[in-house]
């Protein structure tokens, strides 16, 4: 938890790594996640480094793994033929696994990744089960194709198309029928007539039929009869339809015109023998050789069945450990090879608590080469990547930080501060007692729920989003429930713990109010000043009374104004100090005085000076005195100004010269603001340059661990760093412009970011008065019906649960939401950039994390 508050220190290493031993060493580095390399081969290309034969083969495995998969799904005949080309991308191997009803199993415990001696058995035992399963698959296609076959033969033979019938002889083939038309010539009693029988398509059938008619001229018989059994297309596995058809000519002419013709609308035609027994004989030996097709068909789909059990079984742990082996080739990659071809070197980033484990681990792996893995520490010329661990707990809150920005190297870490503020900011805005209930026990259900598979597993991306984020929901709610026994709100209705601090008993008995007197006034004011009608502060937040007091909502804006800009103030200033821990870090004391000091003077002088303004007049200024209570916006401008209202009275003595003071103080330190630090780079810059070489170059040494690193480097990583190079030869005109843009951001934002604050009074009065609607329109609407009871309550049971829903929808959903989003705002530009810059990088190590998982 200690890196929590600042990254860890990272420290560039120098592995030497023996040719034997490299592929284990960098294998056991992605189990453990310990390194991240450097690619010392980036001018490079990538078909010609070393292991780019190594890495190939691995891709190839991939790709007999993802085609194993595929004919694992396309035993299901079930799914389409379009479903089953879109399996190739293995982003829908898992979901297409599931609807082909086939379960990959998890691969038990964390498998190593192979020895490259294993790569040849792996690849050999792969490519002769797949090529058994492409054989076994091309025999089932085939005889699903001939059983098609025989299925469709067997229904023409057995369609009953009647007797010859006179063919229409219209513009069509229905309507009217008129007698055959025999050719012209010849005796027609001696023209043998012929037959064509076969299967085509439903969709198709009208078309074939109308064609057949105008091509031939009529000179032909059609018999259409759609089949009643559906038969399994042995393509798709998708049950169809088929009309079966028989046509009747004479003629070879017309007898080619009606093969073509079916030729060309993919018909299946099939022999038609004219005498009935020889149809029937047919038949049952067609039904005799689709049933010994069927046992054939059968015996084949029990033998896939098991070549499939063979390769789920082989699939998972041989797709983890060869996605591994591809992670180490490709790691292998990025080293470079010594003169003497015996090791290669990498260079990698590591953590500087990590480093005895590293040497550990490569002298272990190393062991049986005879020669041991060496890692020593080298000095860096780039900034360092930033390391924060990070558990369940602190995640979400440190992605918050990192969607900003990831922190530059050894950076202080706003992620602490944010599991409280982030929060608290959202439920001043948010603070609603039931409303933060509901999202407390929503988010402990995840909490509680969160080891199990099915909840871990679940692919709904919004679902994925709200559990990420469950620990923050957590704090999230409970701090609104906080809040709102601060403002006395539980669904807009006020609660009454304790007792009233208001007696409108001794107010009634002590200011004479008779029967005419109540009957001429509707509004009635309680006197704190009548002794009695205020009995003292409420213990708890907001009291109870004032939810019925007309000027309600006058009295919460007021409040929560206030309350805003104090936050607003508190929470900014807090971001200064913690800029101090920055400079101190970094070695630059003269920022403490040139830089945060002139940013405290001016915010703490004015906007800290509101904030004490108002906390006097709260706890000062009695109820006796409100009638003559100063103003204080007045005040705050007057003080600008530098004059004074004769009837505004002061607050306290010599108020005036105080904040005059004030107002001087916070403009003397904008000049030294703006040039304090460029003046004193320069002037030291120019000192450095009169001192001779050897002492310039002590002083220059100085520089590099004082100001040249401001990037954020650690102590022990300045030595060398480009950074100071740069420092070393300032450019005026930059430094002046780079400083100029800070202090005008700096003031100007001051002003602005406390306006910004407010946004905790517009959100958290919005969200009471959507509150206060949805009751009044719904369930104030439904008690206050006069009904019987028992009607009354079947009428609350649809008015609750509209309540009930427009509650989580709006109040819940749109309202949290709207909260989160200004929260965030507040967190990203109001504090953070008084300290963070947030121009780093993580630290990514190489580790086979993603592919256990």
């Amino acid at each position: 938890m200690g890196s929590m508050f600042r990254g860890e220190e990272v420290a560039l290493v120098q592995l030497f790594l023996p040719t034997a031993a490299a592929y284990t060493c960098v294998s056991q580095l992605g189990e453990l996640g310990l390194v991240e390399f450097r690619d010392l081969n980036a001018s490079v290309s990538a078909f010609q480094r070393r292991f780019v034969v190594d890495v190939r083969r691995c891709e190839e495995l991939e790709k007999t793994f993802s085609e194993l998969t595929l004919m694992g799904f396309l035993e299901k005949p079930s799914l389409k033929l379009s479903e089953r080309r879109c399996l190739g991308d293995p982003a829908f191997l898992q979901e297409e696994v599931r609807r082909a009803g086939l379960a990959l199993p998890l691969p038990v415990g964390r498998l190593p990744a192979p020895p490259p001696r294993d790569l040849l058995r792996i690849q050999e035992e792969t490519d002769r089960l797949a090529q058994e399963l492409r054989d076994v698959r091309g025999n089932q296609q085939e005889l699903r194709a001939q059983l098609h076959q025989l299925q469709l033969h067997e229904a023409v033979l057995g369609q009953s198309h009647g007797p010859p019938l006179a063919a229409a002889h219209t513009d069509g083939p229905s309507s009217e029928r008129s007698p055959l038309l025999l050719p012209p010539g010849g005796p027609h009693q001696d023209l043998k007539v012929n037959f064509v029988a076969g299967a085509v398509e439903p969709h198709k059938a009208a078309a074939l039929e109308r064609l057949l008619w105008r091509a031939c001229r009529g000179f032909l018989i059609a018999s259409f009869q759609e089949m009643e059994q559906q038969l399994e297309d042995p393509v798709t596995g998708e049950p169809t339809r088929w009309m079966t058809f028989l046509i009747s000519y004479w003629g070879e002419q017309i007898g080619q015109k009606i093969r073509k013709i079916t030729a060309c609308f993919h018909c299946h035609i099939f022999p038609f023998l004219e005498p009935e027994e020889a149809r029937r004989g047919a038949l049952q030996q067609l039904q005799q050789q689709s049933q010994e097709l069927q046992e054939v068909l059968g015996e084949t789909e029990r033998f896939l069945s098991q070549v499939l059990g063979r390769v789920q079984q082989l699939l998972p742990a041989g797709q983890m450990q060869i996605r591994k082996m591809k992670a180490v080739y490709l790691a292998l990659n990025q080293c470079s090879v010594s003169s003497t071809h015996k090791c290669l070197i990498a260079e990698a980033w590591c953590a500087v608590l990590d480093l005895p484990t590293l040497q550990q681990v490569l002298q272990d792996s190393s062991s049986e080469a005879g020669v041991s893995a060496v890692a020593h520490r080298i000095p860096c010329q780039d900034m360092p990547p930033t390391l924060i661990r990070t558990n369940r707990f602190t995640a979400s809150f440190q992605g918050i930080v990192d969607a900003y920005g990831v922190g530059r190297y050894q950076e202080v870490n706003p992620a602490p501060y944010t599991i409280i503020t982030f929060p608290f900011l959202f439920a001043v805005m948010f603070g609603d007692v039931g409303h933060g209930l509901l999202m407390f026990l929503f988010a402990l259900a995840m909490v509680l729920a969160e080891n199990r598979p099915a909840v871990k597993a679940a692919q709904n991306e919004i679902w994925q989003t709200f559990f990420g984020g469950r620990y923050l929901l957590l704090l999230m709610g409970l701090f609104s429930v906080y809040t709102g026994f601060i403002y006395n709100e539980c669904f807009s209705r006020a609660t009454t713990i304790f007792p009233s601090g208001w007696s409108v008993a001794a107010m009634a008995n002590q200011s004479g109010w008779s029967d005419a007197y109540l009957a001429r006034h509707s509004l009635l004011t309680l006197d704190p000043n009548i002794s009695g009608v205020f009995l003292g502060p409420y213990p708890f937040g907001i009291d109870p009374v004032w939810s019925l007091a007309t000027n309600h909502l006058s009295f919460l804006n007021s409040f929560k104004m206030k309350m805003s800009v104090i936050l607003g103030v508190i929470h900014m200033a807090f971001g200064v100090i913690l800029g101090v821990f920055n400079h101190v870090h970094f070695g630059q004391g003269h920022k403490l005085l040139l830089e945060t000091l002139p940013e405290l003077i001016f915010l703490l002088g004015l906007f800290g000076y509101l904030v004490f303004l108002v906390l006097y007049k709260w706890l000062c200024v009695k109820a006796a005195d409100s009638a003559s209570a100063p103003s204080i916006l007045i005040h705050f401008i007057n003080m600008f100004l530098f004059s004074s209202s004769p009837t505004n009275r002061p607050l306290y003595h010599a108020q005036e010269v105080v904040q005059y003071v004030l107002v001087v103080l916070a403009l003397a330190s904008v000049p030294v603001l703006l040039l304090g630090t460029p003046l004193y780079l320069l002037r030291r810059q120019r000192h450095l340059q009169r001192r001779p070489a050897g002492g310039q170059d002590e002083d220059k040494a100085k520089l590099m661990d004082s100001d040249a690193c401001e990037s954020g480097w650690g102590p022990d990583e300045k030595a060398g760093c480009s950074g100071d190079e740069k420092e070393a030869e300032l450019i005026a005109s930059e430094v002046f412009m780079h400083q100029a843009i800070h202090t005008i951001e700096f003031c100007l934002g001051c002003i602005s970011n406390t306006a910004s604050y407010l946004r905790l009074w517009a959100l958290s009065l919005a969200h009471a008065q959507l509150s206060e609607v949805l009751w009044a329109m719904v369930m104030r609407v439904a008690l206050s019906a006069n009904l019987r009871v028992g009607v009354q309550a079947v009428v609350l049971v649809p008015v609750f649960a509209a309540f009930a829903v427009l509650t989580v929808a709006i109040l819940l959903v749109m309202e949290g939401l709207s909260a989160f989003l200004h929260a965030l705002r507040l967190h990203w530009v109001e504090f953070q950039n008084k300290f963070y810059s947030g121009t780093g990088y993580k630290l990514s190590p190489f580790t086979f994390a993603a592919e256990d998982e």
